[in-house]
């Protein structure tokens, strides 16, 4: 049987025709990678980088993970909600 390298909590998440599964590594240090690029990369406006790192803020745990993302379909918007 598979064993992953470090355990994580998985979901998908979907908005208009945008499909994402993510990843959350606890211990981590609060980096983001979307489609194997960094958050600040990817997303060009501060607004889009604040609806992603929104449910972070809210319960305090910004820091204390790493999250692995690949989002496909949609435009930018539909992707960061």
């Amino acid at each position: 049987m598979y064993q992953p390298k470090k355990a994580y909590f998985y979901g998908t998440g979907r908005r208009k025709s945008s499909v994402a599964r993510v990843h959350l590594f606890p211990e981590g240090t609060g980096k983001i990678t979307i489609n194997d690029r960094d958050i600040d990369d990817y997303f060009g406006l501060e607004t889009l980088k604040l609806i992603v790192r929104q449910p972070l803020e809210a319960t305090k745990t910004t820091a204390g993970y790493d999250i692995v993302t690949t989002v496909v379909g949609g435009g930018v918007t539909g992707q960061a909600g």
